[in-house]
This record gives C-alpha cells, sequence and structure tokens, in this order.
C-alpha cells in the first residue's frame, strides 16, 4: 500500500512542519531518508518564516521554503486567517503530487495538510480516528521525537539513513568562531558554554542555579562563556552578576551558525531543555540538559551518556505554561549540586567531539 504513495514518482513533494529550531533538528533523520529515497524530487518545507533560514542550511535535504504564518491561537506563531489562505493558495497553485505532515499528531495540521491541494497525503492521526487516506499512522505517543518520524518513513517504504542529528557549518560560521576565539581568548576545547534560556519561562532553570555552577566550573579552572539571544539579556545578565570569576558574555553575539561553531569547539554545554540542547546533541559536544516541565522520554538527546538529563518528576509533567502555576518543583528539584557533579565527571574524561 506504502508504495502507491510514491506512484508515480513524485516530482514534488511539501512537508509540513511549521515548528521552531528544536522540533525542526528531531526531524533531520527523517528528512535525510526522504532525501536519499527521492533524490531528484523538489522537497519544500512548508514552515515558520524563521524557517528559510533552515532551508538554506539544509540545502542538501530541502529546495525550497513556503512561509506558513501560523493562525490565530497557534502556539508556535500567531498569524492571521489572511495569511493562512495566502499560503494554502500558494500551495495550490505548486501542485503538490505529495505532502506529508511531519507537524505532529494531526489534530489541527491534517486540515491545514488537506488544504494544500496534494494528489496524495500522507502523516499522523490520533489514536482511534479514521484518516481519509491509507498512508497514515497512529501519532505514536510514546516514542522519542525523533523515532516518530522515523516511523513513519519506514510505514511509507522509505529506507531509514539512522537518528543522527546534523548542523552544517559554513566558511562564515568557521570564520566568526575564529573572531570570536582571537577577541575573548578561546581555546579549543578550554571553555564550558552556559546557556540558560528558554523559550517559555516554565523551562527555565533558576538563573542562580546557573551562576553557582559557572562560579565552581570558573573555581575549577575552566573559562566560562555564556550565551543567549539579544531577547535574553536579562537572563545571560543575571548569571553573569552573580556568577563568580571571569565570564565571557556572548549574549547577542552569535547567530546560530557560528553558535554551533562555538559549541563544537567548547567542552560542555550546560543548558535548559531547549533548541540549543539538539545542536549540542547534532555537533555532538557534551552537554547537561535541565529539563524542567517538559516531556522527558520525548525530547531527551538519544545519547544519555553525551547529553544527560536532569530532571526531578511531578505529577503536572510534562506541561505548557508560560509560567509554573505552582511552585516550579520540576526546576528547583534538580539542584546544583548533582548538575555540578555530573558535568565535573565529563569534564574529567577525555573529550570525545572533534571540530
Amino acid at each position: 500500500m506504502a508504495q502507491d504513495l510514491w506512484s508515480p514518482r513524485p516530482e514534488r513533494v511539501a512537508v509540513f512542519r511549521a515548528l521552531q529550531l528544536g522540533d525542526m533538528l528531531c526531524a533531520v533523520p527523517a528528512l535525510r531518508a526522504l532525501r536519499r529515497f527521492l533524490p531528484q524530487a523538489r522537497i519544500t518545507l512548508i514552515g515558520l518564516p524563521w524557517a528559510k533560514s533552515f532551508v538554506q542550511r539544509f540545502g542538501h535535504l530541502l529546495d525550497d521554503h513556503l512561509p506558513f504564518t501560523g493562525y490565530p491561537g497557534n502556539p508556535e506563531e500567531e498569524g492571521t486567517v489572511g495569511g493562512l489562505l495566502d499560503c494554502v493558495v500558494e500551495a495550490q497553485r505548486r501542485r503538490f503530487d505529495v505532502a506529508i505532515q511531519l507537524h505532529g499528531n494531526g489534530e489541527l495540521s491534517n486540515k491545514i495538510v488537506a488544504a494544500l491541494g496534494a494528489q496524495r497525503v500522507a502523516g499522523f492521526k490520533p489514536a482511534g480516528t479514521t484518516a481519509q487516506a491509507p498512508w497514515f499512522i497512529n501519532w505514536p505517543d510514546s516514542q522519542p521525537e525523533i523515532h516518530r518520524y522515523l516511523s513513519l518513513m519506514a510505514y511509507l517504504g522509505v529506507p531509514l539513513q539512522g537518528t543522527d542529528l546534523e548542523m552544517p557549518l559554513t566558511e562564515e560560521d568557521e570564520a566568526a568562531w575564529s573572531r570570536l576565539a582571537a577577541r575573548h581568548g578561546l581555546a579549543k576545547s578550554g571553555f564550558v558554554c552556559i546557556h540558560p534560556g528558554a523559550r517559555l519561562r516554565s523551562r527555565r532553570w533558576p538563573v542562580e542555579r546557573f551562576a553557582a555552577v559557572a562560579s565552581a566550573l570558573a573555581r575549577d579552572g575552566w573559562r566560562i562563556v555564556v550565551t543567549g539571544s539579544p531577547a535574553e539579556a536579562s537572563l545571560t545578565r543575571a548569571v553573569v552578576d552573580e556568577a563568580r570569576g571571569e565570564i565571557v558574555d556572548l549574549t547577542g553575539a552569535t547567530t546560530l551558525g557560528s553558535l554551533s561553531a562555538l559549541l563544537a569547539r567548547s567542552a560542555l554545554l550546560v543548558c535548559n531543555d531547549t533548541g540549543v540542547s539538539h545542536v549540542a546533541a547534532a555537533m555532538r559536544v557534551p552537554s547537561i540538559v535541565v529539563a524542567s516541565g517538559s516531556d522527558v522520554a520525548r525530547w531527551a538527546p538519544l545519547d544519555s551518556q553525551l547529553h544527560p538529563v536532569m530532571w526531578h518528576g511531578t505529577p503536572c509533567r510534562p506541561c505548557a505554561y508560560e509560567d509554573c502555576p505552582t511552585g516550579h518543583e520540576c526546576a528547583r528539584g534538580v539542584e546544583v549540586e548533582s548538575v555540578l557533579a555530573r558535568a565535573r565527571r565529563i569534564l574529567d574524561q577525555p573529550i570525545r567531539h572533534a571540530a
């Protein structure tokens, strides 16, 4: 039955995944398998406006970007009905042969993908519901995020090409790293990155705990580099102000590419469960991920030795609140001492990554 999806061989394929960076990186193994299976097809990502840069970076997997500006009430990006209609009209104009829903369980996204006008549509559906096409599987709620999308590829008869994440670096990224290293005296494998930000405030470990880890590792002799976007400046400034020792503050000083190149030369990243943790996994740099509120089984990096996740179980996990409505027990249950002990064990080992 799956072969019917690919007959006749599609020339124009749409992939719908309108999500943020970490989510997009977790779909890379599925996209890699799809590209190897359809080397001659034009594969278009229908994603959030920011993902144009993702398509440019992953040009070996994707050919084009069609912006999806969300819809009213969309948790990822608040769009307009007009913007949604523009996307649908443009998709219909392009006359996709196949559209693949890689966005989630399909409760809302299947309606959007169905409106794109593709000849054949595949993806996920909520368990217990009936799909209008045979190329849908029940949403695998108990699998890690990477495996979910690979399970769909396998069902569709697409040979898998491994589970590794990727983050291609450009010459510009490497040059930016060289400038940062020269300006701040950073030596490969001689510094630890602290990234205290996360999109949801409920997913952030307290800044004073990040600062305590930074201070202790600085006393151990490590250079400490604090990273974050300009929007996270208040968080990073709090860490820098509270931490003791010389801190290199690179808030707002990196792009995605230069941050990736920076991480590739670091000895360790300490961060929240957010997009940068998946960048570290893609760069194969050791990391400690403090998971506050998130679904650890779903989002934890697959290599638990290189990327241990520190978390505290609470009855209310997982949650998607912007701000914790109780006492943020999931975050405060992860102690500085436990994170610091794990960091020191990692840093005592030979550096496993290379760049």
